[in-house]
């Protein structure tokens, strides 16, 4: 197949953005518009970017730092822990097998916030709470509720099997939960809907599983390898799956005008996660573990798997929807939406930039992500939530839009130009 650079000047078309009056909406259409919600017309063609004063600082680093730094210490606290009852061998052999686990789950959070990605300092600060403050934190009251309920009783087995299938999935699903809230709470501009609630969720249930599974493999020395493939590979997704019914109530309440609308949506979310939880927990415990797995784990593992890609698809959809809106004033052509709302066509039309040069697929690369950005912008307008991220401007994203495009455009066609006739 030959390149860009091999292709006669005749073959160079990537068309311009439609005037107005070249794409306007039909009659129908505009009777059904919200004259307040429609984007600006583009009447003027490609407009320069300028700077905005007064924009606010956009993620506020300091609460972030500061999620990081309790996250690390806890996490090292409980990592010493084990360290001192199992051995520093055992505990470094355990963080070592935990690795392989947690880079599957984080491959599909990734994999699942592709739309529009999080900031990573936030991912890295729900990771680090999730394996600090959760695990640290269910660690001391789970041992502290089961130690009461075993002195009460004198009953081992008792204690031990309402610590595995009731007190587990409580104390454990609170904290996780908890943690996802308070994302949500102090940084609401990252919830644009269920996908970034799961993203959150899932990352918090990474750390979470991280750190204990340290704990696991380190107490296990002499099965270690039968404890990894149960829990490493078998079941990496398992408490992704229970924390993710928190992430999507909260996604959900995340679409609402109104902060309180969480308050209701989180309770519903946390006994979700706790059912689930408690559910693998209690059938670990029972004689046919093989078959229940079979039975009632791997069916919900997919139906999960089948919510997440129908989530993907809702997010394609808004994307479409919303930047369909502004081709209609002439600030996409109807083949860029098709792009911009396909990842298959997204990364051919990479490729396609790519044979221009580096500069080229960079402006491309950023067309794509500052049109989702856009999207998402009028989303949160047309849903009354657009003064979450006021850092952002629509005439901002509008302006880098235009300057992408003009920029890998002048690329290719100054490539296609010095090929000889």
């Amino acid at each position: 197949m030959s390149s860009p650079q091999d292709e006669p000047s005749s073959s160079y078309s990537y068309p311009q953005a439609y005037r107005p009056g070249d794409f306007a909406p039909s009659p129908a259409e505009r009777g059904s518009m919200n004259a307040a919600m429609t984007p600006p017309p583009n009447t003027t063609g490609p407009i320069e970017q300028v700077w905005a004063p007064g924009q606010q600082a956009s993620n506020r680093p300091i609460l972030n730092i500061i999620g990081i730094a309790v996250g690390t210490i806890t996490m090292l606290a409980v990592i010493i822990f084990v360290m001192s009852r199992t051995g520093v061998g055992e505990t470094t052999a355990g963080l070592v097998l935990a690795l392989v686990p947690l880079t599957i789950v984080l491959a599909g959070v990734l994999w699942l916030d592709r739309w529009e990605p999080e900031p990573k300092i936030m991912l890295l600060t729900a990771l680090l709470l999730g394996a600090g403050v959760a695990t640290l934190s269910s660690l001391v009251v789970n041992t502290a509720i089961t130690q009461a309920f075993f002195e009460a009783t004198q009953d081992a087995q008792s204690a031990q099997t309402l610590g595995t299938v009731v007190i587990a999935p409580v104390v454990e699903e609170t904290f996780k939960g908890l943690i996802v809230l308070g994302l949500f709470l102090v940084r609401r501009q990252h919830f644009d809907g269920p996908v970034d609630g799961v993203v959150y969720a899932a990352t918090v249930a990474a750390g979470f599983a991280f750190t204990e599974n340290i704990l696991y493999f380190a107490q296990n020395p002499n099965s270690v390898w039968i404890v990894f493939v149960m829990r490493g590979l078998v079941s990496p997704f398992a408490h992704l799956i229970f924390t993710a019914c928190i992430g999507i109530a909260i996604g959900m309440a995340a679409r609402s005008r109104k902060t309180t609308t969480v308050l209701l949506a989180f309770p519903v979310g946390l006994v979700g996660a706790m059912g689930l939880h408690a559910l693998w927990n209690g059938s670990s415990m029972l004689g046919n573990f093989f078959v229940l797995f079979l039975v009632i784990q791997v069916p919900l593992f997919i139906a999960v798997i089948v919510l997440m890609f129908w989530l993907r698809r809702q997010e394609a959809e808004v994307i479409r929807a919303r930047l369909g809106e502004y081709a209609q004033a002439g600030w996409f052509a109807p083949h860029e939406v098709q792009m911009l709302s396909s990842m298959r066509m997204r990364s051919q039309a990479r490729t396609w930039a790519a044979g221009y040069g580096e500069r080229a697929k960079q402006s491309m690369k950023e067309f794509q992500r500052d049109a989702t950005s856009l999207a998402y912008l009028r989303q949160r307008q047309l849903t009354g939530r657009a003064d979450l991220r006021a850092s952002q401007s629509e005439h901002e994203l509008l302006n880098e839009i235009q300057r992408d495009r003009h920029t890998f455009t002048m690329s290719a066609q100054g490539i296609v130009q010095q090929q000889p006739a």
